[in-house]
């Protein structure tokens, strides 16, 4: 067996053998959401090739079980490309997540907005993403399947039940671009002004290497940020990940919001599709 078949036994002789329909990843400010969820959990250290997760505002840990009624399969923390460099940190628990028979995967995380009428304690649904690091996660795959097509990497449909769910809950959930910037150093205001100018709307240190190896194990995807400072240059900010830890309930309690009224209409959708994992 796999290592991933191995671990994801293990996750089932904790948490029982029903699949979750949806995998979440909680970025700064969400992991009390994990706390929502009605089941087991299981912390990455038990877990051998798990990342630690390394970061303030992280809680690394699995939780699987039941959220306003859908099974799903909460990883309360995430490694970032900026504490080792590798870009593939995370292949290891979305695999696992694969194997448990996840069908879609929802990233979270707290970004810094590109766009003056997008304020802090906003959030964003993901349209599309810039790879602005260059860098990818699936370097090393030898097989074909790491040419892993990205024209639709966020679902429509996913996409579609957020704003479904934010309008009947009065929640303002915008929409638009994310560009991953590797940090762990904040952005400089020149490279603001480039990712500006190429189409970015929110800018952050994650994610997007999460959504590549989600779609290369044929999961749905869907990504939402929430908006924990103006990025630098287009404000008065101190921009520092303090800042970051204290902004983002802001926006995490209405993305809670959305995501709990979205999680019964995304259980019911579209299956996952065929992938390596």
């Amino acid at each position: 067996m796999s290592r991933s078949a191995d671990l994801a036994t293990v996750l089932r002789s904790r948490a029982g053998d029903e699949p979750p329909r949806a995998a979440l990843i909680l970025g700064s400010g969400l992991g009390h959401l994990a706390g929502a969820v009605e089941g087991v959990e299981v912390p990455y250290s038990d877990l051998p090739g798990f990342p630690h997760a390394g970061v303030s505002g992280h809680d690394p840990k699995v939780v699987i079980g039941d959220l306003e009624g859908v099974r799903v399969a909460v990883l309360g923390g995430r490694s970032h490309y900026y504490e080792h460099g590798h870009a593939d940190a995370m292949r290891l628990p979305l695999e696992v997540m694969a194997q448990l028979g996840a069908e879609c995967l929802i990233a979270t995380n707290a970004a810094g907005s590109l766009v003056p009428e997008m304020p802090t304690g906003s959030i964003m649904a993901l349209s599309d993403h810039i790879n602005f690091s260059g860098l990818n996660p699936l370097i090393g795959e030898p097989t074909d399947a790491r040419f892993v097509p990205m024209t639709a990497a966020y679902d429509a449909d996913l996409r579609r039940h957020l704003h479904e769910a934010a309008e009947a809950t009065g929640t303002e959930l915008r929409e638009g671009v994310y560009a991953w910037y590797s940090g762990p150093s904040f952005e400089t205001p020149a490279e603001i002004k480039a990712i500006r100018m190429l189409g970015a709307d929110a800018v952050g240190m994650s994610t997007v290497p999460e959504i590549i190896l989600g779609r290369f194990l044929g999961l749905r995807c869907a990504g939402v940020s929430t908006i924990t400072n103006m990025a630098a240059g287009m404000s008065d900010e101190q921009i520092s990940h303090s800042h970051t830890k204290e902004m983002a309930p802001l926006g995490a309690a209405k993305l809670e919001t959305v995501l709990r009224k979205a999680l019964p209409a995304i259980a019911g959708g579209v299956p996952r599709e065929h992938g390596p994992g």
